[in-house]
């Protein structure tokens, strides 16, 4: 256990010192977006996505994240990284520019599928920003558990079913990580200029929800009606591929209608409700490396799930990098927990549950008193909070007897606190703070930005560690310069080869039995 495997992935906006979306292309010294391994953009070119490589252990994995953002912050001259989830000052989606990758066929497939979201949901809702958490077991603990489990599985059968149970559970507590790691109950009247909304004035130029959590998850994010009658059940691997397979190849009207091409210009890389699978808006999705050329879906069905990417997490504004070491333990917690419990198969009603609790934590998430749905009851989210508070409690304690430290036992103790006190959860400092100091949103956390900023610049790397990074970032424009150098088919074949993988290839027991 002391080996868990974690990553992160996080998202934020470059923004000029008045704190405008950056018009500038992606900087040269942050190498290429292509192809970098630990820095690249995400929908917009002025969305940066920092990468770190797997680790053991979270100080190590905090460590690599803060290098990088001492490096980019160096690199970016006088723009500084958004401290927050929700974007602010924009004016129109034709100011967001989409991410561009280099003349490449596989460059242009990243750019153009951007564009697909912007005509799909608009291009300011894809300018939120968060954290993705990438959490895996050793590789070398799962004969151990099979064989406890008395499994006659194929170890690689086993591992995927294992990771489906955990995604299964998670679905059905995920609402508790919303309510303690929540960060962003307030926006800017600029996001919301031209939509209807259900928020409150809490100035001239807040936007809030008194009792809200994370509304980046909720309807002004990432809950998009086109998907909401979606239901992708992960009882299994063959289940799963094949609601994903329907929603990637078939046909979607108002998609059909908008064409893939207008005046010889891609609009979009398909007409299917998802263009590819990284569109599918889960809140945890299962997860398998890939080759180059190669579908995800088509991955998962031939190797299994290698790995789960948690997508919860909004960026907090009060943590330098947006994530800090005591989160992470508590989602190591959680996530061990979520793999052991007993996993029952889900059902659509089930999933309506979810996303119930889900959109009533997002907007009234601290209400006291607030009732969620589980198993077809009313559960009061305090006290079901501390239920499954205290049913990971023996899983912190005992990572921390396998590394000799407390360190999991007080990141449970933080967050029983937050249920304790409702006061001590991000969201509700947010929303003290614009209070207490009389801010907008906007003032908030461009004051947050430039205090990490200037803290960032106050520490410069090693120049051992500076010089690494500058020869990652000449390796990778190098690396995107020999893709775009090697190309044979045309944009079309490309895209035509690339969508037209037999996604639900049977699965290759020979690997599997490896």
């Amino acid at each position: 256990m002391a080996s868990l495997r974690r990553g992160v992935e996080k998202e934020s906006l470059r923004v000029t010192e008045s704190g405008y979306l950056a018009q500038t292309p992606h900087p040269s010294m942050l190498g290429s977006a292509l192809t970098h391994p630990h820095i690249t953009t995400d929908f917009s070119e002025a969305q940066l996505e920092l990468i770190t490589g797997v680790h053991s252990s979270a100080d190590d994995c905090l460590k690599e994240l803060d290098e990088i953002h001492r490096y980019v912050v160096r690199h970016i001259g006088d723009e500084v990284l958004w401290a927050a989830s929700m974007p602010c000052m924009l004016s129109s989606d034709a100011d967001i520019p989409v991410g561009r990758y280099g003349t490449s066929n596989v460059g242009t497939a990243k750019t153009v599928y951007r564009l697909g979201l912007g005509h799909r949901y608009g291009r300011l809702m894809q300018t939120i920003s968060g954290v993705h958490y990438n959490f895996s077991m050793p590789e070398t603990i799962w004969p151990y558990l099979a064989n406890g489990d008395k499994s006659k599985q194929p170890l690689t059968d086993y591992q995927t079913e294992s990771y489906l149970g955990l995604i299964r559970n998670f679905r059905r507590y995920s609402w508790l990580l919303l309510y303690l790691f929540g960060a962003s109950p307030a926006v800017c009247r600029t996001f919301l200029k031209t939509r209807s909304h259900r928020l409150e004035p809490l100035d001239a130029g807040t936007l809030h929800a008194p009792f809200g959590t994370s509304l980046r998850m909720g309807r002004l994010g990432y809950q998009g009606e086109e998907q909401a009658a979606l239901h992708v059940s992960y009882n299994n691997l063959e289940s799963y591929a094949v609601t994903m397979h329907e929603a990637l190849t078939r046909p979607h009207p108002p998609y059909v209608r908008l064409g893939v091409k207008r005046d010889g210009e891609y609009l979009q890389l398909n007409t299917s409700l998802l263009q590819i699978e990284n569109e599918f808006y889960g809140a945890i999705r299962p997860k398998r490396r890939i080759t180059s050329g190669e579908r995800p879906l088509r991955a998962l069905r031939e190797r299994g799930v290698e790995y789960v990417e948690v997508r919860a997490l909004d960026l907090n504004p009060f943590l330098r990098s947006g994530i800090d070491d005591e989160t992470m333990r508590f989602l190591d917690v959680f996530l061990l927990f979520c793999l052991f419990e007993d996993s029952p198969p889900d059902t659509p009603d089930e999933s309506a549950e979810h996303a119930h609790n889900q959109l009533l934590v997002v907007e009234e998430g601290r209400r006291p008193g607030l009732t969620l749905v589980g198993q077809g009851r009313d559960q009061r989210l305090s006290t079901w909070s501390t239920e499954l508070l205290d049913r990971v409690q023996p899983i912190a304690e005992l990572l921390d007897s396998a590394g000799n430290t407390r360190s999991h036992g007080e990141a449970v103790a933080s967050q029983v606190a937050k249920v304790e006190n409702p006061d001590a959860t991000p969201s509700a400092r947010v929303l003290e703070r614009l209070r207490s100091d009389g801010i907008p949103f906007f003032r908030f956390a461009m004051d947050q930005s430039t205090t990490h900023r200037d803290y960032f610049r106050s520490r410069p790397l090693s120049d051992q560690r500076e010089s690494e990074f500058r020869r990652m970032g000449e390796a990778s424009l190098e690396e995107q310069k020999r893709i775009e150098g090697t190309d044979s088919l045309t944009f079309d074949e490309y895209i035509e080869r690339y969508l037209s993988q037999d996604l639900l290839v049977p699965q290759n027991r020979k690997q599997q039995a490896s």
